[in-house]
């Protein structure tokens, strides 16, 4: 089990003790009380809110005095922490990102075999910086793996820093540039 699975799990059952039993677990009724209460059913005639003001708080008596720490039943102390909001989390290598991945490498290998048929036939390439490794068939295999490792690095990045939706994001831009590069290549032979 996870530790943030285990707090979460530990909260819960906090909760619900705490709901189950609030008055032996809070100690704001005697146990006097809690025996009176058990004799008699009756219970009292449900009260219906009023839109008439509330009545003033009367003064405190002079009279009264502080209970001693002695007369007070011993309480339960609950120790309760608030869980901090965590954003949905998913592994890297989730279903979606695996087929989003794929989808991108298989754009990019496309390219590379449009891009190197129309070199071969006399094509120019049009982006400079792929421009450098067109006349070696190797080095223009790794411009396009090297594209497509540094798209997945980039979404990455953005996985780690709880950006999710660029995440998924940058793989559809490495898909579209791919597919938009395919489908000019195949339209200007």
């Amino acid at each position: 089990m996870k530790p943030s699975s285990y707090n979460l799990l530990r909260g819960l059952l906090v909760v619900a003790a705490i709901l189950a039993r609030p008055a032996s677990l809070i100690g704001q009724e005697s146990a006097a009380r809690v025996a009176s209460q058990e004799h008699t059913s009756v219970t009292p005639p449900l009260q219906v809110a009023a839109l008439d003001p509330l009545p003033e708080t009367p003064a405190p008596s002079p009279s009264l005095r502080p209970v001693s720490a002695t007369a007070m039943p011993p309480m339960a102390i609950v120790a309760t922490t608030m869980l901090p909001a965590v954003p949905t989390r998913h592994r890297f290598w989730d279903r979606e990102n695996t087929i989003l991945f794929t989808a991108s490498g298989a754009m990019a290998t496309a390219d590379f075999v449009v891009t190197r048929a129309n070199l071969a036939s006399g094509g120019r390439e049009l982006n400079p910086i792929t421009r450098v490794m067109a006349g070696s068939t190797p080095a223009l295999a790794a411009n396009f793996a090297i594209e497509t490792s540094s798209f997945m690095g980039v979404s990455y990045l953005f996985h780690k820093t709880g950006h999710h939706q660029l995440e998924r994001l940058t793989s559809f831009v490495s898909i579209g540039s791919s597919t938009g590069a395919v489908a000019y290549g195949l339209t200007h032979r």
